[in-house]
C-alpha cells in the first residue's frame, strides 16, 4: 500500500510535466502557426473553461487515490484467495498482456458508463466542455468507483493488484495526447490500430452521427471489432447534447446525480425507478 500511494511511483507524476509543457505548446501552435487554418480551432482555449478542466483534474487526483486505497485490498483478496494462478510481472510479455486487457476492460467500462445512466452520471463531466485540447483531457470524473466491477475480473485472471494501477497510469498519460484538434489523421495502419485524435474528436461529438462511438483508450480494434467505430468525416461539435452552461465543478460533477434523483422520486412505478437509473441517457417511461 505505501508503494501504491508513492507518487514517485505513479507514472503520471513524471508525465505532468510533459501534460503542462503540451498545453503550452499546443496553445503556441494554435495562436501563431498559421493562424488562418487555426481560427475555428483557436477557440480551443478559453480561461473559465480550461480553468474548470484544471481544477477537475486536480481533484480527481483525490478521489483516484480514494479509488486505489478502497479496491487494493478488495482485488488483493480476489487475488490471494480465487485467482486459480498468478502471471510473473518479470517478463516481458506480462505487461503487454495486462496492456492489452486493461484497455479491453476500459472500453467495456467506457461503454457501460455512456449506455447506463447511473454510469453516465459521472461520466458526463469529462464531456461536458465544448472545446477540445489537452486542458479537456485533465476534465476528469470525481467519481470512478464503478471501474472497480470491471477490474475485478483482472486479479482473478492472475494479474498482481498493484500492476493493475501502473498500468492504468500510463493508460491515462496515452489518452491525454488524443484530446488535441492540432493532429490530423495520422498514417493509417496507425489509425487502424491506435486510438488517435482524430478518433477521439469523434467520441467528444454531440453530433448524432458521433454519439456513443470510438470508446477506445489506447486500440480503436476494440471499437471496429465491436461495432462501435466511426471514422471523423467533419469536425465534431463538442459537448453535451443539452449543454450544462456552467462552470461549477459541484454542478458539473453531481448535477446529473442530482437530476437522476428527481427523476426515480418523481416515478409512480418501480420499473420506470429502474429505467431512470439503469436505462441509457434520455430514457423515459412509456406511457
Amino acid at each position: 500500500m505505501e508503494d501504491l500511494l508513492d507518487p514517485f511511483k505513479n507514472p503520471v507524476t513524471f508525465a505532468a510535466p510533459f501534460f503542462i509543457l503540451s498545453i503550452v505548446i499546443e496553445l503556441a501552435a494554435l495562436r501563431w502557426l498559421d493562424p488562418d487554418e487555426n481560427a475555428e480551432a483557436a477557440r480551443g482555449y478559453e480561461l473559465k473553461d480550461a480553468r474548470t478542466s484544471i481544477l477537475m483534474g486536480l481533484g480527481s487526483v483525490f478521489f483516484l487515490t480514494l479509488f486505489k486505497i478502497a479496491t487494493f485490498f478488495g482485488f488483493v483478496a480476489v487475488s490471494v484467495y480465487l485467482a486459480p494462478w498468478h502471471l510473473p510481472t518479470g517478463t516481458w510479455w506480462y505487461w503487454v498482456l495486462l496492456m492489452l486487457t486493461l484497455d479491453l476492460a476500459f472500453y467495456v467500462h467506457h461503454r457501460f458508463v455512456h449506455r447506463v445512466r447511473i454510469g453516465w452520471a459521472a461520466h458526463q463531466a469529462h464531456h461536458s466542455s465544448e472545446y477540445f485540447n489537452f486542458g479537456t483531457a485533465l476534465r476528469q470524473k470525481w467519481n470512478p468507483w464503478t471501474e472497480a466491477l470491471f477490474w475485478l475480473p483482472l486479479p482473478l485472471l492472475g494479474f498482481a493488484p498493484w500492476t493493475l494501477y501502473v498500468a492504468f497510469g500510463f493508460n491515462l498519460i496515452y489518452q491525454f495526447f488524443t484530446h488535441t484538434e492540432t493532429i490530423g489523421k495520422m498514417w493509417r495502419p496507425i489509425e487502424f490500430v491506435m486510438n488517435t485524435p482524430s478518433h477521439h474528436r469523434v467520441h467528444h461529438g454531440s453530433d448524432a452521427i458521433y454519439l456513443d462511438k470510438n470508446y477506445a483508450g489506447i486500440f480503436i480494434i476494440w471499437d471496429r471489432m465491436f461495432g462501435s467505430f466511426q471514422a471523423e468525416i467533419h469536425t465534431p461539435t463538442y459537448g453535451l447534447t443539452k449543454p450544462v452552461n456552467t462552470y461549477n465543478l459541484l454542478k458539473l460533477q453531481y448535477g446529473d446525480y442530482a437530476q437522476m434523483v428527481r427523476d426515480v422520486r418523481g416515478a409512480s412505478r418501480f420499473r420506470d425507478k429502474l429505467g431512470y437509473v439503469l436505462g441509457p441517457p434520455g430514457w423515459q417511461p412509456s406511457r
